[in-house]
């Protein structure tokens, strides 16, 4: 898997297999320490690198967890279930899975409460998690126009605020359902969801 971490430098390429090591470590010891006592230095021994190692690739802590998280939805995929409804709710049950996992929990919520005083953090879980993960609302919204299930959106404003609408819709209320409410985003619950999605309160 690609990694996500900051913009090359110059001298030495970077390896993939380092970079891997590295953001799986970082997910490992949220589960074991917990964000307070996550250290850069404890993330090199486990990785098996010099901490030097992970300062030329990541400023500070905070950019190295939302990296690792940002991997871990990046396994995210839109599967072809034959209708919207049945591709929506296939994603939102990955998506639940994802979240339920403990150190997507622990380091979600560790950077998003960074975040709130870090702009700069803010905008790299935009671009890491948030931007990134929108080729999945573009790819079923197209593969539902193909089908002739959502009309099409020739505007390319309209189109990018509906993508953001959407995006916000589906995240906001899985964050919610299973990381602030602690319920189960089951399969039962995806129904419900995807028909209040598709169809409003009036269905």
């Amino acid at each position: 898997m690609q990694s996500r971490s900051p913009a090359s430098r110059t001298g030495r390429p970077r390896s993939a297999t380092a970079d891997a090591a590295i953001l799986a470590a970082t997910r490992e010891a949220l589960v074991e320490l917990g964000w307070s006592k996550l250290t850069l230095g404890d993330v090199a021994t486990r990785a098996g690198v010099a901490k030097t190692t992970l300062y030329r690739r990541w400023a500070g802590k905070n950019e190295l967890v939302v990296d690792a998280v940002a991997e871990l939805f990046d396994a995210l995929e839109l599967p072809d279930r034959g209708s919207l409804a049945a591709d929506i709710e296939g994603v939102v049950l990955q998506f639940a899975t994802i979240l339920a996992l403990p150190e997507a929990k622990s380091g979600l919520m560790a950077v998003v409460a960074e975040a709130t005083r870090d702009d700069a953090l803010r905008e790299r879980i935009r671009a890491s998690v948030v931007d990134r993960q929108k080729r999945l609302v573009l790819e079923g919204r197209a593969r539902a126009q193909a089908r002739g299930e959502l009309p099409a959106e020739p505007d390319p404003a309209s189109s990018a605020r509906t993508v953001d609408l959407i995006f916000d819709m589906v995240a906001g209320a899985v964050v919610h359902r299973t990381l602030v409410s602690a319920e189960p985003a089951d399969e039962e619950w995806v129904r419900g969801f995807t028909r209040v999605l598709l169809h409003g309160l009036s269905d």
